[in-house]
């Protein structure tokens, strides 16, 4: 889903009950978008060559959300080193290799909705946007008039203005 700036990668649990949306800028939607369609042509690029001098042993953490973005480690448990990363690039670390992405369950619970394959939009937590595109889902708000949504986005932002 998505336009020509962003998408929205939808993450469900292993039921397929609940959802997570990501948001995703145009570069990473293109990254996605070539491995479902072409996946044959990846096979030298650099993601998949990184993979590839990756040693058994590792997964992915989502365990915070921090200024409208997901908290995600790259671990190797075998070697106890890890790093963070963007939950986009985990999220495509994820679809090209057996790397598993795994969340804290609370935090799940918290920001998932629940899951229905058949619905035609999708709910987007405020939390997990950044400034800019609250900027502009108010902007889109006030457009359309709906003022309550368009205040509910300018209190996030002055929240995340006033501590940054």
């Amino acid at each position: 889903m998505g336009n020509a700036e962003l998408s929205v990668v939808m993450l469900t649990d292993e039921a397929r009950e609940h959802a997570l949306t990501v948001i995703c800028d145009e570069p990473m939607t293109r990254q996605y978008l070539l491995r479902l369609q072409h996946s044959s042509i990846c096979s030298d690029r650099l993601p998949e060559a990184l993979v590839q001098m990756l040693t058994v042993g590792h997964e992915m953490m989502v365990f915070g959300l921090h200024d409208g973005q997901y908290q995600v480690v790259l671990a190797d448990v075998q070697y106890e080193r890890n790093t963070r990363i963007r939950m986009s690039d985990a999220v495509l670390l994820s679809m090209i290799s057996d790397i598993p992405l795994y969340m804290e369950a609370s935090l799940f619970r918290q920001q998932s909705v629940l899951f229905n394959e058949n619905d035609q939009g999708v709910s987007i937590p405020i939390n997990t946007m950044d400034v800019p595109r609250l900027n502009m889902a108010m902007q889109h708000a006030i457009n359309e008039e709906n003022y309550e949504l368009a205040s509910k986005l300018r209190d996030e932002i002055k929240r995340r203005t006033v501590k940054g």
